[in-house]
């Protein structure tokens, strides 16, 4: 917090847009550096060769060159957070076909992961696409392109961002707005409390009860995945929604990640509301270079599921992930295979019957989407099943895992928070920002202390963001 008061103290003396340009860029790479110091090295390296070959696609739009940059970047991504699984697996594989060979991740990959690198990776290669389909003719500077890639408040863990989105805010910053301030704060606040009061108490929660899998019956499996499920959304959209206030107080307008995800009715729905600009980042460059439901029926399920596998491996070097993505990749062509028997059906769209199969649609939902959040909580395949048997009933542990009334209500009230946000959120757009600042200063001081001792005494234990694994 104290370094963030002090970037806005330098920005705020700023004169100019390049001088605020260059305050924010050596903000984001102290912010960087923060961590470990050597990854500078790497995000440097692969910025300014990524700066370079984007001039040049600018020039020739060159499909040799876009080819050179993904496998390059790919690599890179790869060779950091995948090498181990790659070995691993490898090695399963002349294991199961009769060689002497010893299944076991080598101790030297145990590298930390760099923080943020497959959400800048991701973000530097939508701009050279977007340049080799014409989509983007921007000639962008090496200051302007370093702060597109390594803006501060969304570096480690997004939003995922288009070239267009950003470039021109941070190529015209503007001084210190009151308004900006005002509303950046109260959307980071909001994120805060999403993080600190909920995620961070559901944290110890869902690992104590998924520590011990064979220790879980109907309700200790259902509480530990509802506990997950609501902890991972509340972790990230709190963290997008700290990185949308901050980026607000300069100025800068990032797009939503979240949009109440746990209220959709369909699996298509779910992924226009969760994690946005991952979503169409996907949809953008990978289904629609697949083929995109351009081809026949066959043609689009397969693209579906194609993208979806990958998602599931951006998350994690875990063949878990993978099937994680399987699943959610399954429900959408599934999804795909409803719409059509509906149509073939000739269901009148908004009809009684269209209107069941929505209602419906919801619980349906909430409940796969957490059978599918145990394969991308548990560490291993065998954990997942034992988790997923006895969240069906058919699970006859000898020990329970212990549970506090305390937490479980603390979990069930979580759920009911998280289904009436987007009435709360609508009742806040609906009387807009502006009320609360006619609150007299003594009503609104003592909800302000009060929230500080709620943060304080009420948190959590401190925990990462999820994402920043990611």
């Amino acid at each position: 917090m104290l370094f963030f008061i002090a970037v806005l103290a330098v920005y705020a003396g700023a004169r100019t847009p390049g001088q605020r340009a260059g305050v924010l860029l050596a903000a984001s790479i102290l912010f960087y550096a923060s961590w470990k110091p050597i990854y500078l090295l790497l995000i440097g390296l692969s910025v300014t060769a990524n700066w370079y070959a984007y001039r040049a696609m600018l020039k020739t739009r060159s499909r040799a060159l876009l080819t050179v940059v993904i496998v390059a970047d790919l690599g890179v991504l790869a060779g950091f957070k995948y090498l181990g699984l790659i070995i691993e697996s490898a090695l399963w594989v002349a294991s199961a076909v009769g060689g002497e060979v010893v299944v076991a991740r080598p101790g030297w990959i145990d590298w930390v992961l760099p923080l943020g690198i497959s959400f800048y990776t991701f973000q530097m290669l939508s701009a050279m696409i977007d340049v080799y389909r014409g989509d983007c003719t921007k000639e962008i500077g090496y200051r302007d392109w370093c702060l597109y890639v390594t803006f501060f408040p969304q570096l480690i863990a997004g939003p995922i961002l288009h070239v267009h989105e950003l470039v021109e805010q941070l190529q015209t910053l503007k001084p210190i707005a009151w308004d900006n301030l005002r509303i950046g704060a109260f959307i980071f606040v909001g994120g805060l409390i999403k993080k600190a009061l909920f995620a961070d108490n559901l944290g110890p929660v869902v690992d104590d009860l998924y520590a011990h899998p064979e220790r879980l019956d109907l309700m200790r499996a259902w509480l530990a995945t509802l506990a997950f499920g609501m902890m991972i959304y509340l972790d990230f959209s709190g963290y997008s929604e700290m990185a949308l206030g901050l980026a607000r107080m300069f100025g800068v307008v990032l797009p939503l990640n979240f949009q109440f995800p746990y209220i959709s009715r369909n699996p298509s729905e779910f992924w226009r509301r969760w994690h946005i600009t991952l979503s169409r980042w996907l949809r953008d460059y990978l289904y629609v270079s697949l083929g995109g439901n351009r081809g026949g029926r066959f043609d689009t399920y397969r693209n579906l599921m194609l993208t979806m596998l990958l998602g599931g491996l951006w998350h994690g070097a875990n063949w878990t992930f993978v099937f994680w993505g399987f699943l959610h990749g399954a429900l959408l062509v599934l999804n795909r295979l409803l719409n059509n028997a509906l149509r073939l059906l000739d269901v009148r769209e908004g009809g009684r019957l269209d209107r069941l199969v929505s209602l419906m649609g919801w619980p349906v939902m909430f409940v796969t989407v957490h059978f599918t959040w145990v394969f991308f909580r548990a560490p291993t395949f065998a954990d997942a099943w034992q988790i997923c048997v006895a969240m069906m009933g058919l699970a006859d542990p000898v020990v329970l895992a212990p549970v506090r009334l305390y937490q479980a209500l603390g979990v069930l009230s979580t759920v009911v928070l998280v289904l009436l946000e987007p009435r709360i959120v609508d009742v806040c757009r609906r009387r807009g920002i502006d009320w609360w600042w006619r609150v007299p200063f003594l009503l609104r001081g003592t909800a302000y202390a009060s929230l500080v001792i709620a943060l304080v005494t009420l948190g959590g234990p401190t925990q990462k963001f999820i994402y920043f694994d990611f």
